[in-house]
Parts: structure tokens; sequence; C-alpha cells
């Protein structure tokens, strides 16, 4: 990163302004939320490569709901978090109960949920959020003179990071995708954790979501 900038700081003086660098953070927040989240899932010895088409999902019902309930954004953002623990929760259940292998099984999801957005947004953007302030102030805000969504993301980060790290849960997680069969034999329940990183990894790929329709003003599948 720091090439980068230097790079392209030698090429345009106003490329490492501080508004370009919260322009750059805001970019990648999105992204960096779903990476966040997805560390935790792999760290179980199982990735998630649905992630993205769950965010799909997640932002085009936080727009619709929105629309539909008299632009209430509580419950346009309630519900697409209500629909990533739901997807989540049936990636787990999919990976523990029918015994399908993560990767197919999270990559046919993958295909179910970018599919299940197309088809209830009828392949179009939905709703307009932008003349709400609780969207608008997550999407273009800022606290501190750091926008709202980069404040979401270190938040997001620093929270798994305890978890992961100081917490009983973390090291269990760390045992789970270290040595499944150790773990097991050691008194773990290991379905009860699966499903509830894969229910924690929908919640999260909602909020990234959630604040990709609030910066684009609309639900995008």
């Amino acid at each position: 990163m720091a090439l980068v900038l230097a790079l392209f700081g030698s090429l345009n003086p106003n490329y490492p302004s501080w508004d370009n660098i919260q322009v750059i953070a805001q970019a990648v927040t999105i992204t960096g939320l779903l990476a966040v989240v997805q560390t935790v899932v792999i760290i179980c010895g199982a990735p998630d490569i649905s992630v993205g088409s769950q965010a799909g999902l997640a932002a085009a019902t936080s727009a619709m709901v929105f629309t539909a309930t008299s632009s209430s954004a509580v419950l346009g953002i309630g519900a697409a978090i209500a629909v990533g623990a739901l997807v989540g929760l049936l990636n787990g259940a999919v990976i523990v109960y029918g015994r399908v292998n993560a990767t197919i099984a999270t990559l046919a999801g993958l295909a179910a949920y970018k599919g299940a957005a197309q088809l209830v947004s009828n392949g179009r953007a939905q709703g307009y959020v932008l003349n709400d302030v609780v969207f608008v102030f997550l999407g273009r805000g800022k606290i501190a003179g750091l926008p709202v969504m980069v404040w979401l993301l270190i938040l997001v980060a620093a929270a798994i990071h305890v978890l992961l790290k100081y917490t009983d849960i973390g090291r269990i997680l760390y045992a789970v995708g270290g040595n499944d069969t150790a773990a097991r034999l050691a008194g773990l329940n290991l379905n009860k954790y699966l499903l509830a990183v894969y229910a924690l990894s929908g919640m999260v790929a909602a909020v990234a979501g959630i604040l990709l329709t609030a910066r684009t003003g609309s639900g995008q599948r």
C-alpha cells in the first residue's frame, strides 16, 4: 500500500490527500468486512465462497423492505441482517447435517443467493434510500473526520480480533480448524460452533450489503 501511494502520489500530487484516502477507504470497506469474517470461517477449516452473493441479497432486501414499510430504515436494516443470518445458517446446516463439502456447498450458495437476489429484485436496483437520515449517515456520514463506513470496519475487525485472540470461543475455533478429530474427542460440539460461525458470516455479509445500499442509494444485487 505504501508503494502504491508513493507511485500514484508521484504521478498526481493530489492522490495522497486526506480526502482521497477517505474515498479509497470507503471503497474497500465492503470488501474488508467480507474479508474479516471470511478469516473466521477459514480458521475453522471451511471457506464461505457465497459471502458476496449474501451481501447482494441483503442489499436488495434492505432497500425493498425500506420502501415497503414507508421508509423505515430500522426495519430495512433488521430484515437484511435477519436474511444474512438465515442464509448463513442454511450454509452451515447443509455442511454440518448434509455432510456436503464446504467449498461445494458455499459455491452452490454463491449461485443460489445471487439468483434469489435477481429474482426478488427483478434484476433491477431497488428502492431509493438517500432521503433517509440513517442510510445517509451510514453511507456518507463522518465521525471524528473518518467516514462511518470505515469506523464500522474498524469496529468489526476489532471485535473479531478480540473474539479470536482473547476468548475461549476463539481458542475453540482454532482447535476446530487445526484438528477437528481431536476437538471432537475433547468433547467439543463442532456442529454448534460451525453453525454459529456461518451465521456470523451471513450477518457480517448483510452489514456489508447494507453499507452498499447506503453508499449507492439503492439495493444493488
